[in-house]
């Protein structure tokens, strides 16, 4: 490779030698990918080549079947759900390929006809159940691949708010009849779904429904969830494999079973990822997409992730693309403590939406403003055949000149930011760009000497909020003897280093109407005085 000069921000002469010696094209892929504009040079790809040959021996020996998880004890397989060859024992290579076809002609049928509710009658929506990964995964499927007219609507309980279920049950009304309900829990403990669950049969039923010939279960088996559809007969139950972790899911029933239902091809979607798995096990960085990737995020950052990526892809398809990102990115790489147990706080913030409108929002001070982000554009080249030129404007060359001008005043500040091309925006591709970020994803965990693949800090939460809730249970146990307390009253007698996690129990009780009712200013919690009517 010829010396590459040092920077973005140069005469264009040598941002056009940037761009063609770092420039990464597949015409197979129908993929761009230009990382010319994120300071990568000729030293900096020399520094990182040892750490990089470390991390594809790494990512080797993790789709060969290695412990990537060696706190759970697992490992990470959802490369072996796009390609079941490569899964460490043909049982599991089988096991992929029966779950695969069984996905394909459930949705099938359910499309056709052939599969009804419990009187008979078609489906005519999906109500889909799940938090994280298992909503995000199905959302971002669903908004980059279902056309207008196409397969079944769908409805999500992606969060615990009450107000939120409202307003999507109230949007179904008599249709929960001929809802098709699909809850989504890997282990089938997570409390979010379950209570989705609960809410979902309640509004079903009351609506005349039949619970079992309308629900169906994605999750472990063997798993509560599993044993509870298995135990009530429900419509279908499809597995949640041990080795697929929730941001990683999209290539699993979690994705597939949506591509199934909005009539999208999931062979495609699932070729499309293997295709970019195999560019990206390639042993060489500047033969390597995922690695340029990976090397741009490390550069840009300092190896300390103390840059942003700000995502602006150009279609609305991919509105929720940046979402997506986020989750696989953050929850992947925001670590406190890296393999060797030192205090590191690694991590790279996500944030983004679609181009051109919101960059309205952000490029005056992407410009202009603090330099701690870098820009990933992402481009659709083809547009679509029914929307013509009328009066000489073309929307696509409009939507393609703001990317391009966007980017060239970012450049011209000096500002990095990085450019991902399709060709066109299909199930092929969608696959392909998810499985470019999940590999990207790994290498960056390698180079900085952090899992990946365990989420330590999520566990916390979901620990402190199960806590939280075992004293709310314990705190009306307390006031069920329908005398007057105080907050110092209440913390005394159980226990507490401090009222104020009673405080924030009693308020949200109190404006719910609990049973418990309060005197005082909300503002001065020391006159407040609760007691249970």
């Amino acid at each position: 490779m010829s010396p590459l000069p040092s920077a973005p921000g140069l005469d264009p002469k040598s941002q056009w030698q940037r761009f063609c010696s770092l420039l990464w094209h597949n015409s197979d892929l129908g993929f761009w990918l230009d990382v010319s504009r994120m300071g990568l040079d000729s030293g900096v790809l020399a520094s990182l080549k040892p750490g990089f040959d470390k991390a594809f021996a790494a990512m080797a020996a993790l789709e060969g079947g290695s412990i990537a998880n060696a706190d759970e004890q697992r490992q990470v397989g959802h490369y072996w759900l796009r390609s079941p060859e490569l899964a460490p024992d043909a049982a599991s290579g089988d096991h992929i390929r029966v779950e695969v076809d069984r996905l394909e002609a459930f949705g099938r049928d359910v499309l056709s006809g052939a599969i009804t509710n419990g009187a008979g009658e078609r489906f005519t929506d999906v109500l889909w159940i799940g938090i994280g990964g298992s909503g995000l995964g199905p959302l971002l499927m669903i908004r980059a691949l279902q056309d207008p007219g196409a397969g079944l609507p769908f409805h999500f309980f992606d969060n615990v708010d009450p107000d939120g279920m409202r307003r999507t049950l109230a949007s179904l009304g008599a249709r929960l009849k001929t809802t098709l309900v699909i809850v989504v829990s890997k282990s089938g403990g997570t409390p979010e779904p379950h209570i989705g669950m609960l809410q979902a049969r309640r509004a079903v039923e009351s609506h005349g429904g039949n619970w079992s010939t309308q629900a169906v279960a994605v999750t472990m088996l063997g798993s509560r969830l599993d044993q509870e559809a298995a135990q009530g007969s429900w419509l279908a139950r499809f597995d949640m494999f041990d080795w697929v972790g929730g941001r990683t899911s999209i290539t699993s029933a979690v994705g597939l079973l949506p591509g199934v239902l909005i009539g999208s091809d999931i062979r495609e979607f699932l070729a499309g990822a293997a295709a970019m798995d195999a560019a990206t096990r390639v042993p060489e960085l500047m033969n390597n997409p995922a690695a340029l990737l990976a090397a741009a995020w490390f550069h840009a950052g300092d190896g300390k992730g103390q840059r942003d990526m700000v995502v602006l892809p150009y279609r609305d398809r991919l509105e929720v693309f940046s979402r997506y990102l986020q989750q696989l990115v953050m929850e992947s790489l925001g670590k406190k403590l890296d393999r060797d147990g030192l205090e590191v706080h690694q991590g790279i913030a996500v944030y983004g939406n679609k181009g051109s409108t919101d960059q309205h929002a952000y490029v005056q001070q992407l410009r202009d403003g603090i330099d701690n982000f870098f820009v990933t554009f992402i481009e659709v080249l083809e547009d679509p055949g029914d929307i013509p030129p009328l009066e000489g404007e073309n929307p696509g060359d409009f939507l393609d000149g703001f990317l391009q001008g966007t980017r060239s005043a970012l450049t011209e500040e000096g500002r990095f930011n990085l450019s991902i091309t399709l060709q066109r925006l299909n199930a092929h591709s969608l696959g392909a760009l998810i499985a470019l970020f999940e590999r990207a994803v790994g290498l960056y965990g390698e180079l900085v000497n952090v899992n990946a693949y365990h989420q330590p800090g999520v566990e916390a939460g979901k620990k402190a909020a199960a806590a939280l809730l075992d004293l709310q249970s314990n705190l009306e146990q307390v006031m069920a003897d329908q005398r007057e307390h105080t907050l110092l009253d209440l913390q005394q007698k159980m226990g507490l280093e401090s009222p104020e996690p009673l405080y924030w129990i009693l308020r949200h009780l109190c404006a719910n109407r609990r049973h418990i009712d309060a005197r005082g200013d909300w503002g001065q919690p020391e006159t407040l005085v609760f007691i249970h009517d």
